[in-house]
């Protein structure tokens, strides 16, 4: 019934508007569209044989409403008339998790902010670079407050240009922050029941997973009674959706819809015929679920910070740190005040650095952690500063902030540990381990404070020796006394320091090509002899002034730096054959029934490199992948990647490493972070 009242509010108000200036048609704010629609296509530029995703940007005005494809109980879906250029087709819409408004007892699935349904243009093949396709459609929707419904028309336009498919970057952050709207595919298989005057629904999700405000919204308007309400709960790993099955509702052949998990967050799924178990327990709230995922992610943070401090950039400061407690005496009070001014430092870098990333990915960027080491100027600027140390180290000249020299020292030497501690965190983001993946990726789906406290917990993982040796006077006192194998302890701790510099300028050799390395090798060399000057001269009036022109010098290269020279796909590729990773390029090797290892790296990750050079390029495993026809997909993440970025964190992780193994008909399984030979041939064997 409520349905044929809105079909009459579209048949009759076109004819009162017709009928006369005194019966015209309600109106939107200042008479226009209560609903303002624009066309934004991601790349103006979509290469021909290609695909480019257009969205339809729908803007609410305030108190007003537009509905879902399935409208529930009363509105309707909004309807569009494309006019391409020939050879040039439109695929379906696809929308935003919706909301639910209830009105008068009508359950609507609306959408009262903005939304950007999605659609897919594909270009023919064959159309000459250059050619203008001009692309419009005519939108016909309802816009509706609580009291009142406007049917609306839109003329929507955009001109593309075939060109080579590339999006500009900010469009492309649009792009990400649309789609992260969508609801994501459920692979696993759900099943439904339609028994008793009930529809019951099966959906397989993790019992661990915390979930919120959740929903089943059908695609089938016929499938239930909208307004009544839904049973949700558990029953092991499936979560069971009860509703009330609508009057006079047919025998569905499937069932098809989204399940809101949390907010702007649901899975699109597809249910066949079958079994539905019983109702289980009453389901986890969000809150129990995410204290729960908090604390893991803390422990884990905790953990994995800690294990930082054995890392070859990490370990050179931490242990000459520790050693300048020993050089400093014994006093109790500058000991504790040197640990905690050290655990402001680190935790204080790690903070800045999530807030950071929070921040980026509140605005729409697909970015994780160690984000800004997808930058190569970000790259040359840490090959500046662990060359630095790295001469500091190897006795060139003195850096008191690092060595916890005399006179620091006299002067209490917080400061000196502050930055010492923040110097460890930041030059550490290249490393990760085990514990830290998953406690970095339970972060990004955290509110925003608990997942500051997640990275603020990394930070002290990576301060607790220096925590534990300045309040526990029994470890202190087992540091061996200062003498003069000091200093040559200092020139040893040089050479970790060093592969990591060399290993830096590999990165950027990788991410900007030849003129990168040479803009960041010379920058370093000019770098490196202002030190030596300064360093000859200490004391002496305006010794420091070299180190002006070797400033200007290392600005000029961080800005002159070009961006990656070389695709990403030719860079990852550590096993024969391995293909560029991309989603539909795995959906086709699992259809093909053979076994897949997709794996995730950048050239900046040191525990990907290990795993890469020590067991996956073995010739244990090529032969055991070969013998078994293993197809493998090698994801590149250096330079930044947003369908990576994405693909990670759909599986837990905010950052590399991920190595996934999925055997034939099966879904994945989450390999641990460090990789061992025996471990992998096992796994296909």
């Amino acid at each position: 019934m409520a349905r044929c009242w809105f079909w009459l509010i579209w048949l009759v108000l076109p004819m009162l508007a017709i009928g006369g200036a005194n019966a015209q048609l309600p109106a939107g704010p200042g008479g226009r569209n209560a609903i303002a629609a624009t066309l934004v296509a991601e790349s103006d530029r979509p290469a021909a044989g290609k695909i480019v995703t257009l969205a339809l940007v729908m803007r609410p005005e305030k108190g007003w409403h537009g509905y879902w494809q399935n409208p529930g109980d009363a509105g309707s879906e909004m309807r569009i008339a494309w006019d391409l250029p020939a050879g040039v087709t439109a695929g379906r819409l696809h929308y935003p998790v919706p909301g639910r408004l209830t009105i008068a007892g009508l359950m609507n699935y609306v959408y009262e902010d903005d939304y950007a349904p999605l659609v897919e243009l594909s270009i023919p093949a064959g159309i000459a670079p250059g050619t203008r396709l001009p692309v419009r459609a005519k939108l016909d929707y309802l816009a509706c407050t609580d009291r009142i419904c406007v049917p609306e028309t839109a003329e929507v336009a955009t001109e593309l240009i075939v060109g080579s498919g590339t999006a500009a970057p900010e469009r492309r952050a649009l792009f990400d922050a649309y789609r992260q709207q969508l609801p994501k595919p459920l692979t696993s298989p759900a099943r439904f029941q339609q028994a008793g005057g009930k529809l019951r629904l099966a959906v397989p999700l993790p019992a661990s997973l915390a979930l919120s405000d959740v929903y089943f919204f059908p695609t089938d308007p016929r499938a239930i009674a909208h307004a009544a309400p839904q049973s949700i709960s558990r029953s092991g790993d499936m979560l069971i959706v009860e509703a009330e099955a609508a009057r006079d509702a047919p025998r569905l052949a499937a069932l098809e819809g989204v399940l809101k998990i949390g907010p702007d967050n649901g899975l699109s799924l597809s249910a066949a015929p079958g079994a539905v178990p019983a109702a289980g327990g009453a389901l986890v709230t969000e809150a129990r679920g995410q204290g729960r995922l908090l604390v893991l992610a803390l422990l884990g943070a905790v953990v994995g910070g800690l294990l930082l401090n054995i890392m070859p950039c990490v370990f050179p400061i931490l242990s000459l740190k520790a050693l300048s407690l020993a050089r400093a005496g014994g006093e109790e009070r500058a000991a504790r005040r040197e640990a905690l001014a050290y655990a402001g430092g680190a935790i204080l870098t790690c903070l800045a650095l999530g807030g950071v990333l929070l921040a980026l990915r509140a605005g729409g960027n697909a970015v994780g952690w160690a984000f800004q080491l997808q930058d190569p100027r970000i790259i040359l600027l840490l090959l500046l500063l662990v060359s630095a140390i790295t001469l500091n180290l190897a006795g060139l000249f003195e850096l008191p902030a690092i060595t916890g020299g005399d006179g620091l020292a006299a002067r209490g030497g917080a400061s000196g540990a502050f930055w010492t501690g923040a110097l460890a965190s930041f030059v550490a983001t290249p490393c990760t381990g085990p514990f830290m993946g998953a406690a970095l990726g339970a972060a990004l789906v955290l509110p925003a404070a608990a997942a500051l406290a997640v990275f603020a917990g990394l930070g002290l993982g990576l301060a607790v020796p220096f925590l534990l040796l300045g309040f526990v006077p029994a470890l202190r006192q087992r540091l061996p006394r200062p003498g003069p194998w000091m200093v040559r302890f200092r020139r040893w701790m040089a050479l970790p320091m060093a592969v990591t510099a060399v290993g830096l300028a590999w990165v950027l050799s990788r991410q900007a090509g030849g003129t990168g390395l040479a803009l960041g090798l010379a920058a370093t060399l000019v770098l490196a002899l202002a030190l030596w000057w300064v360093g000859r001269r200490r004391g002496e009036g305006r010794a420091w002034l070299p180190l002006a022109p070797a400033a200007l010098a290392s600005i000029a290269a961080i800005a002159l730096v070009p961006a990656a020279s070389a695709p990403a796909s030719l860079r990852s590729q550590v096993l024969a054959g391995a293909e560029p990773f991309a989603e539909v390029r795995l959906a086709e090797r699992r259809a093909e029934g053979r076994p897949v290892f997709v794996y995730f790296t950048a050239d900046w990750c040191l525990t990907c490199k290990v795993n890469e050079k020590a067991v996956l390029a073995r010739s244990e495993v090529a032969r055991a992948f070969e013998a078994r026809n293993v197809a493998v997909l090698a994801g590149d993440w250096t330079d930044g990647d947003a369908a990576i970025s994405r693909f990670l964190e759909k599986h837990g992780r905010s950052g590399v490493p991920l190595y996934l193994y999925y055997p034939p008909g099966k879904e994945a399984q989450i390999l641990p972070q460090l990789l061992t030979v025996g471990q992998m041939t096992r796994l296909v064997g």
